[in-house]
């Protein structure tokens, strides 16, 4: 779950719109090629950055930026400049930019990159190839199976969906899942650096006789909407408007019709469920049992200490993530609760020790990153996720369930979740339900070492076999 906050850089990086390049003078020598480094984000994440820069005749430069671990290419940038050595590549659409010294004997750039008050070492080198991210799970066309690009209409909404759906060749009617992903702005395969979850998974039901329709979030891709002033309520409309698409195909059998959610997503379906008569099951991928807020205050101690952060800075950050939710919740109005989100983070930073301003400075600006963290907390989504309690609602499901939770997730933890889960079926009446956790896979079924997000872009595994095995045997044997 939230997969915005490990998002804030990445969906920076898939934004830029522009464009300019020149430079003032002519540079002791050509920066023209393609050069690479890593850069490590917080969280422990990294990332190849890769700059491809040309030279006109003029001597002025332009270039375009991959993100290959994330499948980004061709990314446009802002202005190119080499003067005396030193190289500097603006990108004003994430408000960042990379500032290097290239020296003759390493023929290296040596630099950082600025964004958002953190400065993090970038060093890049010229490379003749940049390697693909190794996926072995994405599956090759031809496939066995029939693909089929379709669109349909959330008529409540106004908008268009677009999205995929998979089908075999033989056995109409077939059974059929509808895929919801995860938090932050996802196209139908839920592609997440150089990973393709929902594409691998589609791939595996199919396979396995289960017709699979995973489509583009509103405001993404090929669907049309506006993703940032939605919340989860307003994506459970875009899944009932799947479920009405499903229902109007022959191919389908409309009585063994359900749905799969991860994280967000499994948060999502059980709203669904209990509105719609037509959900025959449902399976919830790390789905949540506990309030937004409750997994925010786990995912950030668990995360911050598995990547090595010092104990006062998890202390105090917990204690104003609390802070800052308790006046959330208390203050509807955006700029009230601005004003109050303001007050309480100066007051919370003059009474803090220098031991811990310290700690926090190495981590960027303060001042920068509170700012890049109010602007999300004061959208509609992150109101109304840290409020919601899916309790309620789960003990309202009356169809089969089953629940998964990788055990390293630190994201969804699994143990306070999936407890969560079973006991809101229970007092609902609902026994046909199984929780299952999954021995060492993370929040997104990857075997894994620690389950720190980091790992995520690192791991070649998309989705444990284990996990898609377990999904499909499941739901197989639920639509009997």
């Amino acid at each position: 779950m939230q997969f915005r906050k490990l998002n804030l850089l990445l969906a920076c990086l898939v934004a830029m719109i522009s464009w300019t390049a020149n430079t003032h003078a002519q540079p002791v020598t050509s920066m023209e090629g393609t050069w690479q480094g890593k850069l490590t984000i917080p969280g422990g994440m990294k990332l190849r950055i890769v700059f491809h820069i040309s030279q006109n005749d003029e001597g002025n430069y332009s270039a375009k930026m991959d993100s290959p671990d994330q499948g980004a290419t061709g990314l446009p940038v802002g202005a190119v400049t080499f003067v005396e050595n030193k190289l500097t590549i603006e990108v004003p659409a994430v408000r960042g930019n990379f500032e290097g010294t290239w020296t003759e004997e390493s023929g290296k750039i040596d630099g950082k990159w600025n964004q958002s008050g953190m400065a993090m070492p970038l060093i890049l080198e010229r490379v003749d190839k940049v390697e693909a991210p190794k996926r072995p799970q994405a599956p090759q066309k031809p496939y066995p199976y029939i693909e089929e690009e379709v669109n349909y209409e959330n008529e409540a909404a106004g908008i268009s969906l677009a999205g995929t759906l998979t089908m075999p060749k033989t056995g109409a009617p077939f059974p059929a899942v509808v895929l919801i992903t995860g938090s932050g702005p996802q196209d139908r395969n839920e592609s997440l650096l150089g990973h393709k979850p929902f594409l691998v998974l589609a791939d595996h039901l199919t396979r396995n006789g289960i017709a699979v329709l995973r489509f583009d979030d509103r405001g993404v891709g090929q669907s049309t909407g506006d993703f940032a002033t939605a919340t989860s309520e307003d994506f459970a409309g875009d899944v009932k408007a799947g479920i009405k698409y499903l229902l109007s195909r022959d191919e389908i059998d409309a009585k063994k019709i359900g749905l799969v959610g991860h994280s967000e997503g499994g948060l999502i379906a059980p709203m669904v469920a209990t509105e719609s008569p037509d959900v025959a099951f449902v399976v919830l991928m790390a789905g949540p049992g506990l309030s937004g807020e409750k997994i925010l205050l786990l995912q950030s101690n668990l995360i911050a200490k598995a990547n090595g952060a010092p104990e006062i800075l998890i202390e105090q950050g917990l204690i104003d993530a609390a802070a800052y939710y308790k006046i959330l919740k208390a203050e509807p109005d955006n700029a009230a609760a601005e004003k109050k989100l303001r007050a309480y983070r100066q007051a919370a930073w003059d009474k803090s020790s220098e031991e811990m301003k310290a700690e926090a400075r190495k981590l960027g600006d303060p001042e920068k990153l509170f700012e890049a963290g109010l602007k999300q907390m004061l959208t509609p989504w992150f109101r109304y996720f840290i409020s919601y309690d899916p309790a309620p609602t789960l003990q309202k499901v009356k169809v089969p369930v089953l629940a998964i939770n990788g055990e390293k997730d630190l994201q969804v933890p699994p143990k306070e979740n999936l407890a969560a889960i079973a006991e809101a079926l229970t007092d609902g009446g609902n026994a046909n339900f199984k929780t299952v956790e999954m021995p060492g896979l993370n929040h997104l079924f990857q075997k894994c070492e620690t389950g720190a997000p980091g790992e995520y872009s690192q791991i070649e595994e998309t989705i444990s076999p284990t996990a898609l095995q377990a999904i499909s045997n499941w739901i197989l044997s639920a639509a009997k």
